[in-house]
């Protein structure tokens, strides 16, 4: 079962990371609970809370439904499963109007962004979520990116603003040729998704896998388990605790 609740734990998460999203219009009203007012009637933010309730949870559903049909093999170290295993959850996403990895990992940078006026703050905050999310900037191009900014900002002779059009297009036209340099091409950018979905399938599968291992190791201290072998973790069928 805790398998189970780990697999869909990660559908839940992707609910709560950009699908529901409560906008300043949207905000429940602080309410008076002294004696002299009268009941209170329906409040627009409570129905908006009740929305969002119901959207989770048909969501929710929906990825279950998905994920009670698909055969998943915990096996991270067979690409063939990391492959089924990222076409599933893909699968789980389109039916349920879930963001990709890469679609939650852009609105959390628009989010986080947003306020910071300066493109060297920019860049810093880019880097700190990056290492937050254990992601690995095995090129380099994060300290090509700061060497461009600096080259920049001694040009223009002052720090660079994120409003500032015409050092924003200097700042691009560097970045231009560093992609250029790394070879890497705008139009490559859904292979470059995809290769992040394998990764992350990779990954899930391991701590799946890792589940499944401390999961009957506890099962075999157990008494009436201590002489029966223990099955292969890729042979276990999380379907079946669904």
């Amino acid at each position: 079962m805790a398998l189970a609740s780990r697999l869909l734990s990660r559908s839940t998460r992707q609910l709560c990371a950009g699908r529901v999203v409560l906008r300043p219009e949207h905000a429940v009203p602080v309410r008076s609970f002294a004696k002299e007012a009268s009941a209170p009637t329906a409040l627009k933010g409570d129905q908006v809370l009740k929305d969002i309730f119901y959207e989770v949870k048909n969501k929710l559903e929906t990825a279950i439904g998905v994920l009670r049909k698909e055969k998943i093999t915990i096996d991270p170290e067979d690409s063939a499963a990391v492959s089924e295993y990222a076409k599933v959850m893909k699968s789980v996403r389109q039916k349920a109007n879930l963001m990709s990895e890469s679609q939650i990992i852009k609105f959390n940078i628009e989010v986080d962004t947003h306020e910071i006026p300066d493109a060297r703050s920019y860049l810093l905050k880019l880097k700190e979520m990056r290492v937050k999310r254990g992601l690995i900037d095995a090129q380099g191009i994060e300290d090509l990116q700061m060497a461009a900014l600096d080259k920049v900002e001694k040009e223009i002779k002052k720090p660079l603003m994120r409003n500032d059009k015409k050092g924003i297009a200097l700042l691009t036209a560097e970045f231009d040729k560093i992609n250029q340099k790394l070879g890497i091409r705008k139009e490559d950018l859904p292979k470059y998704e995809e290769q992040l979905e394998l990764k992350i399938a990779k990954a899930q599968l391991e701590e799946l896998k890792k589940d499944a291992l401390e999961a009957m190791e506890t099962q075999k201290k157990r008494e009436e388990f201590k002489d029966e072998e223990m099955p292969s973790v890729k042979s276990l069928d999380i379907r079946n605790f669904i």
